[in-house]
């Protein structure tokens, strides 16, 4: 009987500017990877322009297995894995899954590396984040729902209504 292939997320860290390059890339070789791109408007003397900019900066996420681990790695751009103790740290799905859901239902967000103390832990149960758990937490005067991406350092802290969650 054959073993089947166990696929894990890890972060890649990318050469600076990087990150759509490598995107594109790892997507030529079949590699599943996610870029997750945000569209912001960017000011300049004499004018405004939207541009699309990766949510994490310098940083990929992709979706492999033990097969295709330094196929990822060796591929131009990337340069090496985000990782703990010299072993690649693996990336829960639900905490990529949580940033595709925040980013296909254009929810109002913000992004830091700053480090947040563990608070009371929820599950959203109405609306487009259904499902999605999470921690309230207090930033700025409001309330959040923080959803940690752990491995790279990043929170998305996503304002959400508390008539829409559950303690978990």
């Amino acid at each position: 009987m054959k073993n089947k292939l166990q696929y894990k997320w890890y972060a890649v860290y990318t050469r600076p500017r990087h990150e759509k390059k490598l995107s594109l890339a790892l997507t030529e070789k079949k590699i599943e990877n996610y870029c997750p791109i945000i569209e912001k408007i960017k000011q300049w003397s004499d004018r405004k322009k939207k541009v699309k900019e990766p949510l994490f900066r310098s940083y990929l996420f992709v979706r492999v297995s033990e097969k295709e681990y330094y196929n990822a790695i060796n591929t131009k751009g990337a340069v090496r894995y985000v990782s703990f103790g010299g072993k690649a740290a693996p990336i829960r799905d639900e905490q990529i899954e949580n940033i595709k859901k925040v980013l296909q239902n254009k929810l109002d967000f913000n992004i830091s590396s700053k480090r947040f103390d563990i608070g009371q832990h929820v599950e959203i149960e109405h609306g487009q984040l259904r499902g999605t758990k999470g921690e309230i937490i207090s930033y700025l005067g409001k309330k959040y729902l923080l959803l940690r991406i752990e491995n790279i350092g990043y929170s998305l802290m996503v304002k959400i209504s508390p008539k829409m969650l559950k303690t978990v």
